[in-house]
């Protein structure tokens, strides 16, 4: 079943004082009202065939701080919700609890499913940096050793350019754990950018 089909099956169970505003939104929805598939996106709407019609839902909706638009499709006249709080506050007002504890699990999982995507994405985006920053150093020192050496280079230096050849794969704060003594990411950092400095002069130099 479709959860616009799952709302008025809830809402044909419910009762509310005749000529009330939550009877007239119940009743709007019965008879005219969709939703769309909340996986998908959120849109709730009413078809009218009068613009007094919708004149008077959005009025009355209003009247519980639901904010809604309209549109017109051909001859007739859509009240439509998009925003999820807004849908979930009419189903409470028009007394639809099971669908909005539905879809409010929804939303949660899929804001968790967004949150962890875009982790994903930022974690990726900095493993990729990380490699490319080490591919550029191994690149530098390897240029370094092919066109200058290692005999004059500082001892710092040197060694550093050694444990960066001989572990490729490694983290700034791993690089500075394999030192002797051992050095912390900044320092680290420091001797590789001095030796991309160093490559640069020599290739201004040739």
């Amino acid at each position: 079943m479709s959860f616009s089909g799952e709302i008025k099956r809830e809402l044909e169970k419910k009762t509310f004082v005749p000529n009330s505003k939550r009877a007239f939104l119940r009743d709007a929805f019965l008879e005219t009202g969709s939703m769309s598939n909340p996986e998908k996106g959120y849109h709730l709407e009413f078809v009218c065939e009068d613009e007094a019609h919708a004149a008077k839902l959005i009025e009355t909706m209003q009247a519980f701080e639901i904010a809604a638009k309209r549109v017109q499709r051909k001859r007739y006249t859509v009240v439509y919700i998009k925003e999820s709080e807004d849908i979930v506050r009419l189903l409470n007002v028009m007394g639809a609890h099971n669908c909005l504890m539905n879809l409010e699990n929804l939303r949660i999982l899929k804001d968790m499913r967004n949150s962890i995507n875009r982790r994903v994405n930022c974690e990726t985006a900095n493993i990729s940096k990380t490699v490319s920053a080490a591919n550029k150093q191994i690149e530098d020192i390897q240029y370094i050793k092919e066109h200058y050496g290692f005999d004059d280079l500082s001892e710092n230096l040197r060694e550093m350019a050694r444990i960066r050849l001989e572990y490729p794969d490694a983290t700034l704060k791993e690089l500075g754990e394999y030192l002797v003594p051992p050095v912390g990411k900044s320092g680290v950092n420091h001797r590789l950018r001095k030796l991309s400095e160093l490559a640069d002069s020599i290739k201004g130099k040739g």
